[in-house]
């Protein structure tokens, strides 16, 4: 059981917490006796059933009279709303009864046809089953649209439910039933012809609004929604008061981490615009959630204690009466004991099993149901399945301010279709066969003939699908709900027009260079992000974020003009309040300050990222982390960001595997490029100079909210950026500088003048100082000239060149495409040698297309906490150790003396990390 007060008439007794009386003093004893003795005499004379609920109905009263009582950690396993307070439901009943059932049989047969032989590509037929009640009473009663006076809800669908969203557009009219037909089969019929598996916005642009098919994410992202939406009105950019943001989930999928890791931001944060269903069918893929236990009180009391409202939809109608004539509360008793592994047996078993194992326990239990026939029992319905239920539900969570709701309904997985209903396989049946249908069908009351499903059967080798015509009742009835609610939903609209962006005069300051100071690019990147901040028009739509690093990040300096965003203000004296850069918070805060949360980070930058389309309003995140944070730790929140069609900055801060001195191998990013590569819409640069900075970011703003892209609002793409902490001395822009070659990842810096042996050297980010000093190191001791190589982005080089291959795979007769890396350094000097602070297989993904001989240097291997210098020897990245290697190409090649390749790597000690600890190389320590 859940609550600790509760205990069986045959159990023991529930144990009382020594201490807690006595931490305030009992002023009247003799009063306190009266009621300690009351008490006693009600357990003993009416049982404990009866004092249980006695002792709840006073709690609750405390509550009322602002009491303070301890919360109780769950409530009863029944309905919270009685059924004198259900409001009146304004609906016709019976028409959106047949409606459900329309969309039921067509969501059920759009899978199975799925599966016919020949295809067999899979799908879910039952969980929208279990939500279908769910779903269509906020269809035609709370969702608005996108039309709505108040701007539309943002409503995250349960990822496998698809079927039942798809079914509903085509009875809309917004789907055709061949796309029905063709349910997972997008390839197969053409670009756009099929339907997408799951919630995917990237392959339904104007349809999907949410990717919401990995589990968890649902939850975590649709809280920073509501907050965003919040933040959007607190700083004025647009008013959301009528928004509300809706999530479905189900009860498996709350063990996910993100689904309940950030619950409790949104009761800090009262977002009362936030509501979530939890369609708590009590099965997960292979089974039982928690049979043994009860995952609706277990979630209550992890919502309750979180600081949520929570609803219950526990029983349907016909249980009120028997609710009613429990005059002892035996039968809330039984409820509360039963396990959640019981109740699913009793969803699949006869009513003389139910009637002999759940109320004939008890002989008051056994009486309630004597006059009751076994197949009354077996209907005695779920919560989740009754619409009066539900919208009482739903009603009063619209209702309810100051705290975020989740209502718990429970339901039976595959309702409905006698071949599923309830049982331990159903994740793993995907298909129905003809007996299966028919019994569906007259469960249902369809009029589908025998002889015209099986005539289907034989003619596509699936069952029809059902449409009762455009004219009919239940199709008007329900267009006009959604026409009042503003329109049909989910539906995903661009509105947003493009920004005017400032000037290449904004860059100016970069392009310029340190002089002879030094700085990491780290601190480049923010310099721009503050004059960004400044510009009229697009200032008050930059987002930055970050998770509880903005001081590391030398972020610091904007606390007092941008301020951290606190919908309460800042209720306290800052510590550092007499200091110039002090801790500020703000209702109109810009700043978003995540706390350790990168997950938490994310979801903002996808809320931020999205908002031209969820609201019409481009707003640009700025999401700065630790790199190793970044995509080794949330890249399937990325990636979800990427199906969102979100677009922004990602910053890579403190990147590379050797710059984190003293942080060590969790902190030691060597493969971020590698997982961004995995990523489609994750454009990744490297820049090792601030000039490049410049022209990098120019670029993403322009490509991301210029006037380019489908909708003539830019390209749904994401800007992901590495920077380091290692101050280097940035070098003037030069005069002529390759701004192509930049943007497409390769842009030589210098070219070395000399007779003798020739060498090109490649290097990104923090690594081009080293082989600026190799090439030192090569001219003056070894006669070898150098050409040097910016390589800003590996990713874009390997993109293109995959891209070239497919041109000529595609178009045999045209003329052959080369890669942009194979035309830059061909008829370039001697061997190639590349080095990255990131692992070999970075620099790799470009071996096939370097014309002559290629070698890479690179960080393998876990990072470890030493200085600088150690690191880079160890892993033979350094500049002596590019030396070596570019001595070793050349005698390879028999243009010097093998021996001279000896001689190097004894003088310069390249197996011995030891002999160069402590040496500072330029730029010294951040």
């Amino acid at each position: 059981m859940s609550d600790d007060t509760t205990s069986s008439s045959q159990g023991t007794p529930s144990v009382i917490h020594e201490g807690l009386p006595t931490q305030l003093p009992d002023i009247d004893p003799e009063e306190t006796s009266e009621w300690v003795g009351s008490f006693d005499s009600l357990v003993e004379e009416r049982g404990r059933e009866r004092a249980r609920y006695v002792m709840l109905r006073l709690l609750e009263r405390a509550r009322e009279s602002n009491v303070g009582v301890p919360a109780l950690r769950s409530t009863d396993y029944i309905n919270t709303i009685p059924p004198e307070r259900e409001p009146w439901f304004p609906g016709d009943e019976d028409i959106e009864r047949r409606i459900r059932a329309f969309i039921r049989w067509n969501a059920a047969v759009m899978v199975s046809s799925a599966n016919r032989k020949g295809l067999e590509v899979g799908g879910h037929i039952a969980t929208y089953q279990s939500a279908a009640s769910l779903y269509e009473v906020g269809f035609n009663h709370f969702f608005r649209g996108k039309d709505h006076p108040g701007g539309g809800d943002q409503i995250y669908i349960q990822g496998h439910g698809s079927p039942g969203i798809y079914a509903r557009a085509y009875l809309e009219g917004r789907l055709e039933e061949e796309q029905l037909y063709r349910f997972r089969q997008e390839v197969q019929h053409g670009a756009g012809a099929g339907l997408p598996s799951y919630p995917h916005p990237r392959l339904m642009p104007d349809f999907w609004e949410f990717p919401t098919v990995s589990m968890g994410l649902t939850g975590i992202n649709s809280i920073y929604q509501a907050r965003f939406n919040r933040y959007l009105a607190n700083r004025g950019v647009k008013d959301t008061t009528d928004q509300r943001v809706w999530a479905f989930l189900g009860d498996g999928e709350m063990a996910e981490p993100e689904s309940l890791g950030a619950i409790r931001i949104a009761a800090r944060e009262e977002l009362d615009n936030l509501v979530w269903v939890v369609n708590c069918n009590l099965q997960q893929l292979d089974g039982p959630v928690t049979g043994n236990g009860k995952i609706i009180q277990e979630l209550e009391a992890n919502f309750r204690g979180a600081g949520w409202n929570v609803i219950k939809v526990v029983w349907g109608r016909e249980w009120d009466q028997l609710l009613a004539r429990d005059v002892d509360g035996v039968l809330v008793n039984q409820m509360n004991t039963t396990p959640d592994g019981q109740f699913q047996t009793y969803s699949t078993e006869k009513g003389d099993y139910i009637r002999e194992h759940f109320f004939g326990t008890d002989p008051r239990l056994k009486a309630m149901v004597s006059e009751m026939t076994d197949e009354q029992i077996v209907k005695l319905p779920r919560g989740g399945h009754d619409y009066r239920k539900v919208f009482a539900a739903f009603k009063a969570a619209t209702e309810h301010v100051g705290q975020p709701t989740v209502i718990l309904a429970k339901t039976i997985k595959g309702w409905t279709i006698d071949a599923l209903e309830g049982k331990n396989a159903t994740h793993q049946m995907k298909k129905l066969t003809q007996d299966d249908l028919k019994k569906f069908r007259d469960r249902l009351y369809l009029p589908i003939s025998d002889r015209d499903l099986e005539r289907s059967y034989e003619e596509t080798g699936a069952a029809p699908f059902f449409h009762p015509g455009a004219d009919s009742p239940e199709i008007q009835y329900m267009l006009d709900r959604r026409r009042q609610l503003g329109g049909s939903v989910p539906r995903r609209v661009v509105r947003a027009d493009a920004l005017k962006l400032p000037g290449d005069e904004m860059y100016s300051e970069l392009k310029q260079g340190s002089g002879k100071n030094s700085i990491a690019t780290t601190m480049a990147v923010v310099r721009l992000l503050k004059d960004w901040m400044k510009d009229p028009e697009i200032g008050k739509r930059i987002v930055p974020i970050a998770p509880d690093e903005y001081r590391t990040f030398g972020m610091d300096s904007m606390f007092p003009s941008a301020k951290v965003y606190n919908p309460g203000g800042q209720r306290y004296e800052s510590v550092d309040r007499k200091l110039l850069l002090s801790y500020k918070e703000s209702p109109q805060g810009q700043m978003l300050h995540e706390g350790i949360s990168e997950a938490g980070a994310m979801a903002s930058a996808t809320a931020a990222g999205s908002s031209y389309s969820t609201h019409g309003e481009h707003m640009i995140p700025f999401y700065i982390f630790y790199s190793m944070f970044g995509f080794q730790r949330t890249a399937d929140s990325i990636w979800a960001m990427a199906d969102q069609l979100a677009r922004g900055f990602l910053i890579g801060a403190t990147a590379g595997r050797t710059t984190l001195t003293g942080e060590g191998l969790q902190h030691a990013d060597g493969h971020s490029p590698l997982i961004a590569a995995t990523n489609p819409a994750v454009v990744h640069y490297d820049p090792a100079f601030a000039y490049e900075i410049s022209h990098i970011m120019q670029s993403g703003l322009e490509r991301m909210y210029g006037t380019g892209g489908p909708h003539g609002v830019g390209e749904d793409v994401i800007y992901y950026i590495t920077v380091y902490n290692e101050p280097v001395q940035q070098p003037a822009e030069p005069e002529g500088v390759d701004v192509e070659g930049i943007l497409k990842g390769l842009h030589r810096v210098s070219e070395g003048s000399g007779d003798g042996p020739r060498a090109q050297l490649l290097a990104s980010g923090v690594g081009f100082p080293w082989i600026l000093r190799a090439a030192e190191l090569l001219r003056e001791e070894w006669g070898v000239t150098t050409d040097l190589w910016s390589v800003t982005s590996w990713n874009e080089l390997a993109r293109d060149a995959v891209e070239a291959e497919g041109w000529n795979l595609n178009h045999p007769e045209a003329d052959k495409r080369t890669a942009y890396v194979t035309d830059k350094l061909r008829g370039a000097g001697g061997p190639i040698v590349a080095v990255s602070d990131y692992m070999t297989a970075v620099p790799m993904q470009v071996a096939r297309w370097v014309p002559g001989d290629y070698r890479v240097l690179g960080a393998d291997g876990f990072g470890f906490a030493d200085t600088r210098p150690a690191a880079r020897r160890f892993f033979q990245i350094d500049a002596e150790s590019v030396v070596v290697q570019v001595l070793q190409a050349l005698a390879d090649a028999g243009e010097i003396d093998r021996a001279k390749v000896s001689e190097a790597f004894s003088k310069y000690a390249i197996d011995d990390p030891t002999a160069v600890r402590g040496v500072m190389q330029e730029g010294g320590d951040a």
